[in-house]
């Protein structure tokens, strides 16, 4: 069997048996390293060598997470939670509680699908947003998987659509790796191609909303009241909070780099007086401690991604796809998106697919008759699958971070299976009919 496959289905079975999603990413390299025929020590060195790539990502959680605590401790989430509060009070009929729901799960989608594009954040709003709102969506009884598929939708549907912030990256990554692969083509129409599989993703997203996460579901509430009880907030401290995340957003944009624009908000923070430098190093540490485990993950991953790369199976398994295919259309374009799946699942990354599978699915793709839009359709989709539903991607590290912020979320079955269903099986089925009908 194919080394992907084996590492993949080692790394998925171990995380859905609950064993540490650190644990079953080394487990699966192993696995992975060996069916494609590296020895131990080539595997040793391979995932050690893979790990620095993911040094960099993990040190920015670790600030990020740094930073969320210091805006904390200004008391801007408490503020926040106040408005929302006012916001929602007085609902106390069926239809009022029922708006109020409505309203902050807007809210959340709103921001989360702002973060890619408008103020592209990624996931650094989390856990300044979520863990105060805890207390809010326990009142409403609100289930937490659905606020995950929310904000995994916000963080992965804006920036396969719409080519600005993220998407923008996304869009000309995808471009030019089909055009290398011999299809030429224009940036401007990879938005109208991606428009029914997004599609596909918000049917998931509604089906989430209004029919598997629907129920209320019950929560302790002590965590949640001992964490805010203190949090005060003043008219200074706000104005200050809101000049750190500006300087963070704007660090961020101009160097490309969430570390330095970490730091920059942190800056701000302690030259305003806004936290105190004797408080400064506990706050730090308690922050990096919140973003630790997404970090760690990360490290980890990338050290599964380079094993796996290492056995060149990655390459086979697209090839083997295409060897089975044939002369069939509608099984090539199905064959395609499940590869696609499987080496997003393995590597980590829709970024880091692109350039694997367009370099077989474009010719391929041509070959079996598919049109250009429908070519473009096809690997954009394939590169997508798997962002969502992943254990290690950041797209449900990120809501895990802040929706377990009291112990009470599970990063597997209340993050990963619940994307997963609802957003790779209508990711499959809607790029399929557009590679059918474009």
């Amino acid at each position: 069997m194919n080394a992907v496959i084996i590492a993949v289905l080692v790394m998925l079975i171990l995380s859905l048996l609950r064993v540490n999603v650190v644990f079953a990413l080394i487990a699966g390299a192993f696995a992975g390293g060996l069916s494609g025929g590296l020895s131990i020590s080539e595997i040793i060195d391979a995932f050690s060598g893979g790990v620095g790539g993911g040094a960099n990502i993990a040190l920015s959680y670790a600030l990020l997470g740094g930073f969320a605590i210091t805006i904390s401790y200004t008391g801007l989430p408490k503020w926040l939670v106040d408005i929302v509060l006012k916001a929602v009070s007085n609902k106390g009929d069926s239809r009022g509680k029922s708006l109020s729901k409505a309203l902050i799960i807007f809210v959340i989608l709103l921001i989360a699908c702002f973060s890619q594009n408008l103020i592209p954040i990624h996931i650094a709003f989390i856990p300044l947003l979520i863990p105060p709102l805890l207390y809010i969506m326990n009142e409403f009884q609100i289930d937490r998987r659905l606020i995950a598929c929310v904000l995994t939708f916000g963080l992965t549907a804006p920036y396969i659509l719409l080519p600005v912030g993220f998407g923008q990256l996304f869009h000309q990554l995808l471009a030019e790796n089909i055009e290398k692969s011999g299809l030429q083509m224009n940036v401007a129409d990879i938005t109208g191609t991606m428009v029914i599989p997004v599609a596909g993703m918000a049917v998931g997203l509604l089906v989430a909303i209004f029919i598997s996460y629907r129920k209320p579901r019950v929560y302790k509430q002590e965590a949640i009241i001992e964490k805010n009880t203190d949090q005060t907030y003043t008219k200074r401290g706000i104005i200050y909070s809101f000049i750190a995340i500006i300087a963070t957003v704007i660090i961020q944009i101009e160097t490309g780099s969430m570390i330095f624009g970490a730091l920059s908000g942190i800056l701000v923070l302690y030259i305003t007086g806004s936290v105190k430098w004797k408080e400064a190093d506990s706050l730090l540490t308690q922050g990096m401690q919140m973003m630790a485990f997404i970090g760690f993950v990360m490290i980890a991953a990338s050290g599964f991604a380079e094993v796996v790369a290492a056995t060149g199976d990655v390459e086979s398994l697209v090839k083997s796809a295409a060897d089975l295919i044939g002369n069939n259309r509608s099984l090539g374009a199905l064959l395609m998106l499940i590869v696609g799946l499987l080496v997003t699942m393995g590597i980590g990354s829709s970024f880091s697919t692109i350039p694997i599978i367009a370099t077989i699915f474009v010719p391929l793709a041509l070959e079996l008759g598919f049109s250009p839009l429908a070519t473009i359709s096809l690997v954009g989709t394939a590169a997508a699958l798997g962002d969502a539903g992943s254990p290690a991607s950041d797209s449900t590290l990120g809501p895990t971070a802040g929706l377990n912020a009291d112990g009470q979320h599970n990063h597997i079955w209340d993050s990963c299976v619940p994307t997963f269903l609802h957003y790779n099986i209508p990711l499959i089925l809607f790029g399929w009919f557009a590679a059918m009908i474009l």
